[in-house]
């Protein structure tokens, strides 16, 4: 039997808390604080790290996200983007693949079934400016 990646399960938990703090409207760093159990260091990471550059983050998606606001897109879709880009931009040492990957299997398993595609083909175009090849 496969041993869970403790990386792909912290990704999930910072979606739970991204979603989370869409939903509540608080900032996503704060529902690090409301949960009855401390998130492992990863998950808070993560969660942080979309906190401090969410506006950086969301102009990327926005500019890329042809023909949608970010209004208009599933939250799951924008949690699960949000969460890839903030890898993308601000932890180089995981590859591009892998960000991708689990952010497209994130999206298919929680949001719409056009939502792969759709998180894959931003999260590209956002890895091209920030990864160029080279």
């Amino acid at each position: 039997m496969d041993r869970p990646d403790e990386r792909s399960d912290a990704r999930e938990r910072a979606l739970y808390l991204l979603y989370e703090a869409h939903s509540k409207g608080i900032a996503p760093a704060d529902t690090i604080d409301l949960q009855v159990v401390e998130p492992d260091e990863l998950t808070q990471e993560l969660v942080r790290g979309v906190d401090a550059h969410l506006d950086a983050i969301d102009t990327r998606i926005a500019a890329k996200a042809k023909g949608w606001t970010l209004t208009r897109m599933p939250v799951l879709d924008l949690s699960v983007m949000r969460l890839a880009a903030f890898e993308l931009l601000e932890r180089p040492h995981v590859p591009t693949a892998v960000v991708l990957n689990e952010a497209v299997e994130l999206a298919k398993r929680y949001s719409t079934d056009d939502s792969g595609r759709f998180v894959n083909g931003v999260l590209a175009a956002i890895a091209a400016d920030a990864r160029p090849a080279g």
